[in-house]
């Protein structure tokens, strides 16, 4: 995810809570320094190159995934974060899956890693109403952020998480242009949104309140010319256009879903954009001047077959990373392959 920036405006946060793997929590009296509470998190760590793989051990459908992150050639430091993980809660197991994709910095998607799963949980609607518990607990985080943005910076994150409950239904919810595709019966089904600022309902609610889409040749639609979606974590020079609330779909897992794929944007939509930019507003005129090549990675049914061919999703992961990065894509690729009855 590339952001092109006007002005540099400090950012906010989201509450939060402790990471899943520690206990740390934003509640007492005292604030906690959030920066070392990320840091402490067990095995949240991001990396040039991240890889790995695990499995379900407690569902009656078998679950098993794989993830594969490789760095960009976008000219800065690795801002791709993931969660990939199996817990317990209240007798049912959780597959518990993400791709953050941060953008002017890691710090926002560093914290949704030590911190989203964790909010979502702990939403008393989780068991009754999951689909209210993840839009609450989103939108709960993406505040925090927001309040916190001293500490957090002025960056912000995209977000595709997954939750798999005791093998047998999922549930996946986005913001922005991360994107979960899914093999039903060979076929490609992308059951998430890009959101993209041209689209028109994104559109109307950014104008509505106060901001506006610039669509200039050789470029993509940018809020305020500035971020290249319309919906993200973070973001706090812009969160007046911004939304946090996610799309959310439920599947129930039938014998014929296959499998999903979980993917930042390097791995659809390549944007090797080379900017030399400079926004001035005077006197209502805008001056821009760009340089961008953008192109398109990978389409859905294409990501589908590579893995269908690949049973180890591991494997799968690493052979989509790879094959965008030979189609040129320059952005940083995170992708996890979930797997299911295999």
């Amino acid at each position: 995810m590339e952001r092109q920036t006007v002005s540099t405006s400090s950012a906010s946060c989201s509450p939060s809570a402790a990471s899943s793997s520690s206990s740390s929590s934003c509640g007492g009296r005292k604030r906690p320094d959030i920066l070392n509470m990320i840091r402490s998190a067990a095995c949240l760590n991001s990396s040039s190159t991240d890889t790995g793989k695990g499995r379900s051990k407690q569902s009656s459908t078998k679950v098993t995934h794989g993830f594969h992150l490789v760095e960009g050639k976008s000219g800065h430091d690795m801002e791709d974060y993931h969660v990939a993980e199996y817990k317990c809660d209240k007798n049912h197991e959780l597959g518990l899956f993400a791709i953050f994709d941060g953008h002017l910095g890691d710090r926002v998607p560093s914290y949704l890693r030590a911190n989203l799963f964790s909010n979502i949980l702990k939403e008393p609607l989780f068991w009754t109403d999951p689909q209210e518990a993840i839009k609450n607990a989103y939108g709960s985080t993406n505040k925090y952020i927001l309040e916190n943005a001293k500490q957090l910076g002025p960056g912000g994150s995209t977000a595709v998480t997954a939750i798999v409950v005791d093998g047998k239904d999922m549930w996946i919810a986005n913001v922005g242009d991360s994107r979960a595709v899914l093999c039903e019966r060979g076929a490609a089904n992308q059951i998430t949104v890009d959101h993209e600022p041209h689209i028109s309902n994104e559109r109307q609610r950014i104008e509505q309140q106060g901001g506006f889409v610039t669509t200039f040749p050789g470029d993509v639609p940018r809020v305020n010319g500035q971020l290249a979606v319309a919906r993200a974590f973070g973001d706090h020079s812009l969160k007046t256009h911004l939304s946090s609330e996610p799309d959310i779909r439920h599947v129930p897992i039938n014998s014929s879903i296959e499998f999903v794929i979980l993917a930042s944007d390097g791995l659809w939509k390549g944007d090797s954009s080379v900017f030399s930019s400079s926004v001035m507003f005077t006197n209502q005129f805008l001056n821009l001047h760009l340089f961008a090549e953008l192109i398109q990675v990978m389409k859905n049914q294409e990501a589908v077959d590579l893995v269908k061919s690949t049973k180890d999703p591991q494997a799968a992961a690493k052979r989509l990373t790879t094959e965008a990065l030979a189609r040129k894509s320059k952005d940083d690729i995170s992708c996890i392959v979930i797997r299911f009855r295999c």
